[in-house]
């Protein structure tokens, strides 16, 4: 199943490793570093129209992208979930 997550842009849901909240995250230094080794090596994807408030890490091409989404990790949650729902139904 695929999950949308801003700019007309969607992930398969078997490729998310984690979706995380940038806002609570990122006081890490641990995550700040991952996160500017992502875009020194070209791994992200930025697909907000907005102010980013989440990012996606997905498998990709042998290794990890992050997508910045404007949706809350709730938002991407819910849509997880109503998705699956629907799949289920579906048979």
């Amino acid at each position: 199943m695929y999950i949308y997550i801003g700019a007309d842009y969607l992930v398969n849901e078997d490729d998310i490793v984690g979706i995380f909240d940038i806002e609570t995250t990122t006081v890490s230094q641990t995550t700040r570093d991952y996160l500017t080794a992502a875009q020194k090596n070209g791994r992200i994807r930025d697909v907000s129209a907005e102010i980013p408030k989440t990012y996606v890490i997905c498998k990709e091409n042998g290794g990890f992208t992050v997508y910045l989404s404007q949706y809350s990790t709730a938002t991407i949650n819910r849509r997880r979930i109503f998705g699956s729902r629907i799949n289920k139904q579906d048979g």
